[in-house]
């Protein structure tokens, strides 16, 4: 009895102890949270700035160490739908000025800060030790291609864009039957690595940062629209003031040096 009594005794000691030590954790954490508290900017961006954001996002945080900086990453076209629906966001940056429109136009963005940053290019990219005699866009209604893979039209800007070339070229509709569809620009990206399609259509950007594609052709002149992307604040943001400075550095020329050293450049 004497021991079951201490036993108990000692697990009251344990828990208070416990109690104790996790309400001075909270005391500790609202103290914190007073001073110095960093603040959230959420940037939803287009699957084909993924590694190049890394970079920034480094580089603006150790000059902004009051800034934390949180990347969403995916089709410009499921992002919109996603501040549409009232998803947590502070920037937009998008591949195409498509989405960036329909979301002003819906009044979601603070019109005056939307800024065109970026251009890139459209290629077409095959895996890099398989020759399959692909050398131009009008290849992919060739019997040299099976299968191609492309950005969904629909809301993927770089799947609508390879539709406007194949259908400069005449060869829409023999393209579509061979069609795998991809939910981004990196999924595209990494059938072509793997082998998984004959070809593919991505950014110049995206190829470059894998060593397992060739480049084959750049989209003829003339074929699309220019790939621009823009950027702005999302009306409904919480942390105005710091989604602006974000924001500025992107517009910044040390910002565009780093883009340019990715394959973009800037737009005009």
């Amino acid at each position: 009895m004497k021991n079951m009594r201490k036993n108990r005794i000692i697990a009251g000691l344990i828990m208070l102890s416990v109690v104790a030590g996790v309400l001075t954790g909270c005391g500790s954490k609202d103290q914190n949270a007073g001073s110095g508290e960093k603040k959230e900017v959420v940037v939803l961006a287009a699957a084909s700035l993924t590694d190049v954001c890394g970079e920034l996002e480094k580089l603006y945080e150790e000059k902004n160490p009051g800034t934390d900086l949180l990347f969403s990453f995916g089709s410009s076209g499921a992002l919109q739908a996603q501040i549409e629906e009232g998803a947590k966001a502070d920037i937009f940056f998008s591949a195409a000025v498509k989405q960036m429109n329909v979301l002003k136009e819906e009044e979601l963005m603070d019109e005056d800060t939307i800024v065109s940053l970026l251009e890139n290019k459209l290629v077409l990219v095959v895996p890099k030790d398989k020759d399959n005699g692909i050398t131009g866009f009008q290849d992919a209604a060739s019997d040299k291609v099976t299968m191609i893979g492309l950005g969904e039209p629909e809301s993927v800007p770089a799947g609508k864009y390879a539709m406007e070339v194949f259908e400069s070229l005449g060869i829409a509709d023999a393209v579509k039957e061979k069609a795998n569809y991809g939910q981004d620009v990196r999924a595209v990206l990494t059938w072509v690595e793997e082998g998984t399609v004959d070809c593919g259509v991505v950014y110049q950007t995206d190829a470059f940062t894998t060593d397992k594609v060739r480049i084959v052709a750049e989209a003829p002149e003339g074929s699309l629209q220019k790939v621009i992307y823009p950027a702005g604040i999302v009306k409904a943001g919480e942390n105005k003031d710091e989604a602006k400075g974000f924001l500025d550095f992107l517009s910044s020329d040390e910002a565009m040096k780093i883009f340019v050293s990715y394959g973009f450049a800037e737009a005009k």
